[in-house]
């Protein structure tokens, strides 16, 4: 992104964006999650240029509807926060800006870390499926953003407040590729519990039963470092969690910060590197639009 290319923040559009979060928040907490992973759904493709929220048509399947975001929701709700803003102010803040506010406000109101925002991005006009569903390792996705281990590390730790369906975590219980293998590196009495809760696959349909669980049972609302205790102990939900324990400088990191010694640091470096995320691959003025609201591709 080239410096100087986004404007000042109009603060009272900001402050609107921020109320209306805080509403949502307050009527749902559990909703800071899927707000984050709209962001960072977003920005690991084509850029932080709101393609995620573009719906796909007859000749062109979305980024949306590609089998890794099939998990992503709350769509409404960046629409009713996108209509707040076109209200108080059209054809200022983008469809872009407004998923990296809502990621912001939703870790704010976890009672995470703050950063700043500016405001400038526009509205990418191309979503495929294709470049969602084919991807290469977190460290190269990273690295193609301009993001180090330590960046893949800290940003991981956003996983706090996941939630999953079973679908997303069921092959590392079963055996759902008829291998004869199941994933060994969860805990195994943390396996058994998820597999109370992911009772059954169907291998030749490839459903399973679609149960919510939880990061950390009973206290996923909150941004903390207990991720990392987590992940230690091999408790990490996703395939993508036990990874960082597979590569010496990742897992030197994880176990630091599990220590709980640095969470002050840890905030800090997280501000960072979702100020780093966030401006991955930005369309500014002379690019693209700013979109009035969650529109459709353009018909082939």
């Amino acid at each position: 992104m080239a410096s100087g290319s986004f404007l000042l923040p109009p603060s009272l559009l900001v402050l609107a964006a921020s109320s209306e979060m805080v509403k949502i928040i307050s009527a749902a907490p559990s909703l800071a999650g899927p707000f984050l992973w709209l962001h960072f759904h977003d920005c690991f493709v084509r850029g932080c240029d709101a393609s995620v929220l573009l719906d796909s048509t007859k000749g062109n399947l979305a980024e949306r509807d590609a089998k890794p975001n099939k998990s992503l929701r709350e769509f409404g709700s960046v629409e009713r926060v996108k209509a707040r803003l076109e209200a108080a102010g059209p054809g200022i803040v983008s469809c872009a800006d407004v998923l990296t506010l809502m990621a912001r406000d939703a870790v704010v109101l976890a009672k995470g870390p703050s950063w700043p925002v500016a405001l400038g991005r526009r509205d990418g006009s191309v979503s495929s499926a294709t470049e969602a569903s084919d991807v290469p390792l977190l460290t190269r996705i990273f690295a193609s953003k301009g993001l180090g281990l330590k960046d893949l590390v800290v940003l991981s730790g956003a996983h706090r407040l996941s939630t999953a369906h079973s679908p997303s975590f069921a092959d590392r219980l079963y055996n759902t590729t008829d291998n004869g293998l199941v994933d060994p590196s969860p805990d195994s009495e943390y396996a058994a519990k998820l597999r109370l809760k992911c009772k059954s696959v169907d291998n030749k349909q490839g459903r399973s039963y679609s149960m919510l669980s939880e990061m950390d049972p009973g206290s996923y609302k909150t941004f903390d470092t207990s991720y990392y205790r987590h992940v230690t102990k091999r408790r990490g939900l996703f395939r993508s969690d036990a990874a960082l324990l597979t590569d010496a400088t990742t897992e030197e990191h994880v176990r630091c910060v599990a220590t709980g010694k640095f969470d002050d640091a840890f905030f800090r470096d997280f501000s960072e590197s979702m100020v780093k995320m966030g401006n991955a691959g930005v369309l500014t003025n002379g690019d693209e639009d700013i979109r009035p609201q969650l529109e459709k591709l353009p018909a082939d």
